[in-house]
């Protein structure tokens, strides 16, 4: 498969069209030559380090959750120029997916992260720019704040913050993955039990105590690794391409 190929596939399962308020430009932000591209690195973030990791690897495209663009014109200078300078002289192309790989239904961080925990009757929650980003459900039997940590971070990682405030027997829960604090607000409108995000904010402190919800705040990156994972997952297997999952965590 060709780069164009490959992200008209993504393009297709992710369906970018969907979400006109997103400010990340959603697909291909750089081509490589037309050749031919046997493997595929994935990372959460378009950084130097995945970019020169990717091409150590042999990748001819690296795919991101945050890419290079996003909404502004930025000068090819400096850091920046560096990222493009490598890309183009390994002959790697670069697609980023930014909210249609939070909101997906299936691999989506979202989606991945309630299947993890256990949570069903799925409904989409985190209204953000007109589009819902995340979701809300309940669990099958009530569960203790404990138990939704381990089955969040199976391999034992820590979250960055959590607020105990809400009651011991979990029934209900939303989730929006990466910096999404705001949308505590919703959680506690909805009358939900917890609420897990990447990042809370000072001002969600209060709010979150006085209305006895808990919240957790399992790290921006933590929280966002989950989709490009399912996305290679579904890449290798449809298609055959080989894929690599790089983890560059920055510990917020």
């Amino acid at each position: 498969m060709t780069a164009i190929d490959i992200d008209r596939w993504c393009s297709a399962l992710l369906h970018p069209e969907l979400f006109p308020g997103d400010p990340s430009m959603n697909g291909m932000q750089v081509s490589n030559d037309g050749s031919d591209i046997l493997r595929v690195a994935f990372a959460v973030d378009a950084c130097q380090e995945t970019i020169e990791r990717a091409a150590q690897a042999g990748a001819g495209m690296l795919f991101v959750h945050h890419g290079l663009f996003w909404g502004e014109p930025l000068a090819l200078a400096g850091p920046h120029y560096r990222r493009i300078k490598k890309m183009l002289d390994s002959n790697m192309a670069l697609c980023a997916y930014h909210l249609p790989l939070d909101a997906h239904a299936e691999v989506g961080n979202n989606a991945g992260l309630a299947s993890r925990i256990g949570l069903s009757n799925l409904a989409p929650f985190g209204e953000w720019r007109g589009s819902a980003i995340g979701f809300k459900g309940e669990f099958a039997e009530s569960v203790s704040l404990d138990v939704v940590l381990s089955r969040l971070f199976p391999d034992g990682r820590r979250p960055a913050h959590v607020l105990p405030f809400g009651p011991k027997e979990i029934r209900t829960a939303a989730i929006v993955s990466g910096g999404a604090s705001d949308e505590v607000h919703q959680a506690i409108e909805q009358g939900l039990d917890l609420y897990i995000t990447g990042e809370i904010e000072h001002e969600a402190y209060h709010p979150a105590l006085e209305n006895r919800i808990s919240v957790i705040a399992g790290g921006h990156y933590q929280t966002e690794t989950v989709g490009v994972r399912l996305v290679a997952e579904r890449l290798a297997r449809e298609t055959g391409i080989e894929t690599v999952f790089l983890d560059v965590p920055t510990g917020l």
